[in-house]
């Protein structure tokens, strides 16, 4: 029950169920990945069940493809869906021009084309994920395995030249072997600490053999719904130059919000 819920579980639900406010019956709807978004999916299917509403989702990765099914969305590829009316999902960390971090998931390759593949881009997220510089959350790249410790050793040469305070890259793990992700490749975190030129940094990075791509998301989202833990809600919209706040009251509801971790 919501009510059980502790502060920042609070704050990720109100700004989910704001979130689904956007969703118009008959949208083809890219659906996030992490604990965030998983709160927008149940949000959404709650909406499916109980009003109605036809969307069609498109999910960016295994896991929100199976929740969205359970919910009762229905799920298509991007393929089929060739193009989206819009995506939520969430973030590791976002600053004042909405440029996001993301990938703490492991899913960043799959919502970066859905979130590119879509008219419009929303993020959802507690107010303890903006921040004044990116860089204090790991930045999640994702190499493929074949001579991984060599892009590795590329990407910290790389790195010497950036404009950040930490070099420290570390292969992401699952329990004793490596992380993998939905396209069985690997994710290196890298702790820089602080990122100068975020746009400089990306377009460099996915310069290196080997890297498919960085969870560097930059000029890609348009709205940016941020949650409180007592019920506050802040809706920013970049492109229309907008802050709209709220409050959303906490109520009693059945299961579709019950069993979400991290």
């Amino acid at each position: 029950m919501t009510g059980e819920l502790s502060p920042i579980d609070k704050a990720k639900f109100v700004a989910a169920r704001r979130s689904v406010d956007f969703v118009e019956d008959g949208m083809r709807v890219g659906l996030g990945t992490g604990s965030t978004a998983a709160w927008m999916v149940r949000c959404l299917g709650e909406l499916v069940r109980d009003d109605g509403l036809r969307i069609k989702g498109v999910p960016t990765s295994t896991r929100t493809a199976d929740l969205a099914r359970e919910v009762g969305i229905e799920v298509i590829s991007l393929d089929e869906a060739k193009w989206l009316d819009l995506t939520i999902d969430g973030a590791d960390e976002f600053d004042g021009n909405l440029n996001l971090i993301k990938g703490g998931g492991g899913a960043l390759l799959q919502e970066k084309i859905v979130a590119t593949a879509s008219d419009q881009m929303i993020v959802i997220a507690d107010a303890g994920k903006e921040v004044e510089t990116l860089g204090a959350f790991p930045l999640p790249v994702e190499i493929i395995p074949f001579g991984w410790q060599t892009t590795k050793s590329l990407l910290e040469e790389l790195l010497i030249n950036m404009d950040v305070l930490g070099r420290d890259a570390k292969l992401r793990m699952n329990g004793g072997r490596p992380f993998l992700t939905d396209e069985g490749n690997y994710i290196l975190d890298l702790h820089l600490q602080r990122i100068g030129n975020a746009h400089r940094l990306s377009m460099a990075l996915n310069q290196i053999p080997g890297l498919v791509e960085n969870g560097l998301f930059l000029d890609i989202c348009d709205v940016v719904i941020v949650g409180h833990g007592d019920g506050r809600v802040e809706t920013r919209n970049i492109n229309e130059g907008t802050v709209e706040n709220d409050r959303l009251d906490f109520i009693e509801t059945d299961n579709l919000f019950t069993d979400l971790n991290d």
